[in-house]
């Protein structure tokens, strides 16, 4: 088996976790690891025993490098994959995809114009719970699903966009609690419900009103085709990072998703479903932890010459999601 070569672009807090997945894979070499900083450069290098580079041009058509890691700031996603992409790298990017749709769009058509893959990192699709609530969609096995619901209640602190400033910011983060930190779920409610129909929603900044210029609250309705309602809150005004919650209602029972638990609940009676295999988590608890596989699964895709099925059109659905409710939320001028 051919050893695929690899490059992480941006060495923060995300960047361990593909560091280590890539580090655990037979026939995969991570080749070098960028940050403007040098010095976090410099110490990613020595941790990850690889070459460490300042400017991502630097490894531009490089052929010992297969599939390019993009754990960059939001708005610098979209301009450095159609880079990449057009050196006919392949490129896994961290969520979003991009700041906005267009540039998503954009994103996509370079994909579409080089031989090289674009995947999105939305890393809890491969949650045991997920795939077990999208098989239990699909089957039909509990009827049909009726309506459904997801809760983000997390924390962040001034300091957290202090200490970086991309975050907090239009121009550079895209906005706020939808685009950051809640778009797993909204990509989770999307995925499940299928092809939408209408969103309408509001956002607030309920807390960190005097730090950032994007919103730390927000609610949404998404109405889709088959008419299933999804019901959304998401929030970083909580006081600590309460593990996402869920519910989906069909015909002949209920799911529910608690502490990354799923349940059934049917007949007046509550069944575990499923639940984690080990409590170890790399990075943060709630950011899930599937991140392994997803990476896992996209070396494989590349591999065997397979279409990633996280692709563009696939990460462009949440953004949209999230431009609708910005949308919504915007009330005209008199």
């Amino acid at each position: 088996m051919s050893t695929i070569g690899a490059a992480i672009i941006g060495c923060g807090a995300i960047a361990p976790l593909h560091a280590n997945a890539i580090q655990s894979m037979e026939g995969a070499r991570l080749v070098a690891v960028v940050d403007t900083d040098p010095v976090r450069a410099d110490q990613a290098a020595h941790d990850y025993g690889c070459e460490a580079a300042a400017d991502y041009r630097q490894l531009l058509g490089r052929t010992d490098i297969g599939i390019v890691h993009l754990c960059t700031p939001h708005h610098l996603h979209a301009p450095m994959a159609a880079e990449f992409l057009q050196a006919g790298h392949h490129v896994l990017t961290e969520k979003p995809m991009a700041l906005d749709v267009p540039s998503a769009r954009r994103m996509q058509e370079a994909a579409s114009a080089s031989k090289g893959q674009l995947g999105v990192v939305f890393q809890n699709r491969y949650n045991a719970p997920s795939i077990r609530i999208k098989e239990t969609i699909d089957s039909g096995i509990m009827g049909q699903l009726i309506c459904m619901k997801g809760i983000v209640t997390w924390h962040r602190s001034e300091d957290y966009y202090t200490e970086s400033s991309w975050r907090g910011k239009w121009a550079t983060e895209g906005g706020g609690v939808l685009i950051n930190q809640t778009i797993h779920t909204l990509d989770l409610l999307q995925w499940f419900g299928g092809e939408i129909a209408s969103v309408t929603g509001s956002v607030t900044t309920d807390v960190l009103n005097e730090v950032i210029e994007v919103e730390d609250t927000a609610h949404a309705c998404i109405r889709f085709k088959n008419n299933v309602r999804g019901l959304f809150y998401g929030t970083n005004a909580y006081s600590v990072n309460s593990p996402v919650e869920m519910e989906l209602i069909f015909e002949q029972g209920t799911l529910l998703l608690r502490r990354d638990c799923l349940y059934l609940w049917k007949d007046g009676q509550e069944t575990l479903l499923s639940e984690p295999v080990s409590t170890a988590v790399e990075g943060k608890s709630y950011w899930g932890t599937s991140h392994k596989r997803l990476i896992l699964d996209f070396y494989k895709h590349v591999r065997e010459g397979r279409k990633f099925w996280i692709d563009a059109s696939e990460g462009i659905k949440a953004l949209e999601v999230i431009a609708g409710i910005y949308k919504s939320a915007v009330k005209p001028s008199n």
